[in-house]
């Protein structure tokens, strides 16, 4: 007999938790959804998902309770909700970019009420959770780790448990602090190319075939050349995120002269109006292509 798969309730259902409610879906996962903006009925018919009309009744109809929002402020008003309720044997798990505290504060509350959590950020796009090929950086309790696993699989093809709570969002902070710093250099560089005379198309061939062209810059190139429009990460996500890298650097006095560089041409991208075009936005601002 096949095995029977726990139900999943996701609080969030931006471009992550959608993708990540098709997805499962498609492999045959119970939904329960819910969303601040509401849930359109063609996205619930198509994962087959319940619509909660808030996250207490959410947690009450689902096994594993998945957060996927936009920033602190947004996890600690679910999170609030969800501790208001009983959750016996509930884990929730926190999947979205944000400080690796914020989890640790709502733990001991969610213990008392029966449940466990564990911080699972997800390393990748929408595009990624889709076709199962996003990362996952997990902390929190062995035991919790195995139970969430199923999921995870199901998601990502790079698992990581990263050790105990809070864990798995700083390593996630620690992944995306240095692709974050990648864009800046590459800004810088690739302006000195053109500046030097090189094309754009050039250097992107060169690159793409040194130590130099990871994988990140690989996928994003078409974009980086205005020939794909879609939008992977919008600037104003990345603003978000490297002002967050520097705060939690900046609690441990780490300097981050790096992050601030690209935390300043982010926002000089945001300002230009671009805030809702894909990251790579910023480099073509920087080398004037339409």
């Amino acid at each position: 007999m096949a095995d029977v798969k726990e139900t999943i309730g996701i609080c969030g259902m931006g471009r992550m938790g959608t993708a990540m409610a098709r997805r499962l879906s498609a492999y045959g996962f119970p939904l329960v959804v819910w969303s601040r903006s509401g849930v359109s009925m063609e996205l619930a018919s198509e994962t087959h998902a319940e619509v909660a009309l808030n996250p207490a009744t959410l947690a009450r109809k689902a096994d594993i309770i998945i957060t996927s929002l936009i920033n602190d402020e947004a996890v600690s008003a679910v999170l609030e909700a969800l501790v208001s309720t009983s959750l016996p044997g509930k884990l929730v798990v926190e999947t979205s970019t944000v400080s690796p505290s914020l989890l640790s504060q709502f733990s001991g509350h969610i213990k008392a009420k029966g449940g466990s959590a564990i911080d699972a950020p997800i390393s990748g796009g929408p595009e990624t959770v889709i076709d199962g090929r996003a990362g996952f950086y997990i902390g929190g309790a062995d035991i919790d780790f195995e139970r969430f696993l199923p999921v995870a699989q199901t998601l990502s093809n790079r698992i990581h448990h990263a050790g105990s709570l809070g864990t798995g969002a700083a390593a996630k902070i620690v992944n995306n602090m240095v692709l974050c710093g990648y864009w800046e250099v590459l800004r810088e560089a690739l302006t000195t190319g053109k500046r030097a005379g090189l094309t754009l198309e050039k250097m992107l061939e060169i690159l793409m075939t040194s130590p130099g062209g990871t994988p990140a810059l690989k996928a994003r190139a078409p974009r980086i050349l205005g020939h794909d429009r879609s939008v992977g990460f919008p600037v104003r996500g990345a603003v978000k995120d490297a002002t967050l890298f520097a705060g939690v650097a900046d609690s441990y006095d780490v300097d981050t002269p790096a992050i601030d560089a690209a935390l300043a041409s982010y926002r000089a991208c945001l300002e230009k109006g671009d805030g809702d075009e894909d990251l790579a936005a910023m480099l073509r601002m920087a080398l004037a292509v339409d």
